[in-house]
């Protein structure tokens, strides 16, 4: 009997750490990864760094002196030197650390080891970033945090910034418009492609933007952000009025960047300037970012006239692309199809649009359209994408980078309701008023009063 107390003593509370601990690990991972997971994955990184880094092959051969002071102290064989480390900085999904190569080592040698390192240390993944030259940095991530998307508190944003998604090692993906000016965004349905463009707007609404709109789904997709919204058109037909406007909106601005230009002889430099961000504050319009929805739409034809229109409003499309950055505007092309086949142009179109998500497609040729310029690779991991996983993509741009993201939940109400108490921030462009849409007046509420009334009796 004492023998079982014993056991129901001992075995109870560990039998419930153990249970608790594998209960936190699959239903709280970052609590999991911040009380049992950080702890443990820094003891074994602690204790075997030497060793891993000799079984991967990242030492050195030691210098001679050293050799020779070894020698002549313990007359022991002296091992391979590993990169000298520095401190451990614990972060709430992982660890980093700084690692001063040694000379004829180069990132792409630990980038190769990364998948060994994740096994030795017991971490969901490991990432090298070069810091500056002859140093790096190791992230190591300790749980899968695509898996229930948890943005961090601190972000550094800005204007035309906005943080859309988590990359898989933990970092922000930040839509800078001042750096990628023009973006393709693929997905099919319930891909999470509406869900990434939900944040855009959002993102956007409360900055001094002009946000412009072309759904083809009969406005299903933006109409719920109208309040905040320039212009809107629904269809081709709307689009085909909507487009000249903007091309004649951004012709308006080079001539007004023209008109700065032409020089005075007492100009200063820093006054001379080729795009809208060199003119003074009250000279400069406002940005534009114009959202299309559905592209493939833009294109299909089914009479002549209709081909006339298309072949139109696509170059006016291309034009926006090529020249639209110096004069503000911008363009975010969605759709769940873009590929060669759509017709005269598209492939142009793709060429000036700069950045590139696609998440789940329905078929491989879509994946290759939007990233097979970028990396092979990139397309193997589009076309990886579980159903299951919706928000899931993967981001890169034509500089050949390429990541994993997820989109974070947002609700349409919450989207929506962003725009509504942001339709004040709607600038005044007379040439887009026409293309305003209607916003139906919401219902005012009245408070029901503190005390009731009684009537009156005699």
């Amino acid at each position: 009997m004492s023998d079982l107390t014993t056991l129901l003593e001992v075995g109870g509370p560990v039998a419930a750490l153990g249970g608790g601990a594998a209960y936190a690990r699959a239903k709280h991972p970052a609590a999991y990864w911040s009380t049992v997971g950080l702890p443990v994955s820094t003891v074994r990184l602690l204790s075997t760094y030497g060793s891993v880094m000799e079984a991967c092959g990242l030492t050195v051969a030691p210098s001679r002196l050293r050799v020779l002071a070894a020698k002549a102290m313990t007359r022991r064989e002296v091992r391979p030197v590993p990169p000298r480390r520095g401190l451990l900085r614990p972060t709430t999904t992982g660890l980093r650390i700084r690692l001063r190569l040694a000379p004829g080592q180069e990132p792409a040698d630990f980038a190769a080891s990364a998948e060994r390192l994740r096994h030795a240390w017991g971490v969901h993944a490991v990432y090298v970033t070069p810091v500056k030259p002859g140093v790096i940095e190791l992230r190591l991530v300790g749980y899968d945090v695509l898996r229930r998307v948890r943005m961090p508190r601190k972000i550094a944003d800005g204007f035309l910034k906005v943080p859309v998604a988590l990359r898989e090692d933990a970092t922000p993906f930040v839509r800078d418009y001042r750096t990628i000016p023009h973006q393709l965004t693929l997905g099919a349905t319930l891909s999470g492609k509406s869900m990434y463009l939900r944040h855009l707007i959002a993102g956007l609404a409360p900055q001094p933007v002009a946000l412009v709109g072309i759904d083809c789904k009969r406005g299903v997709e933006l109409a719920p952000f109208a309040p905040r919204l320039s212009a809107l058109a629904t269809d081709p037909e709307q689009a085909a009025e909507l487009l000249p406007v903007l091309v004649k909106e951004m012709e308006d601005r080079y001539d007004l960047i023209k008109a700065r230009q032409g020089i005075a002889p007492g100009t200063p430099d820093e006054e001379i300037t080729s795009d809208i961000w060199g003119l003074p504050e009250h000279e400069r319009p406002v940005p534009v970012v114009l959202f299309v929805d559905e592209v493939a739409e833009l294109f299909l034809v089914a009479t002549k006239k209709d081909e006339e229109r298309r072949d139109e409003m696509v170059t006016q499309l291309i034009r926006l692309a090529q020249l639209g950055r110096a004069a503000g505007m911008y363009l975010e092309v969605c759709g769940q199809r873009f590929g060669a086949e759509l017709g005269k142009g598209a492939t142009m179109l793709r060429a000036q649009l700069t950045g590139r998500v696609c998440h789940r497609v329905n078929d491989e040729a879509s994946a290759k359209m939007a990233l097979g310029d970028i990396a092979p690779e990139a397309v193997m991991a589009a076309c990886s994408i579980p159903p299951e996983r919706p928000g899931l993509a993967v981001a890169g741009d034509t500089s050949g980078g390429w990541s994993r993201i997820r989109t974070p939940y947002l609700s349409l109400t919450d989207a929506a309701e962003t725009c509504h108490a942001s339709a004040g921030l709607v600038p005044d462009l007379p040439a887009l008023e026409p293309f305003r849409p209607d916003v139906p007046e919401r219902p005012v509420e009245h408070a029901a009063p503190v005390v009731l009334p009684h009537p009156v009796t005699d």
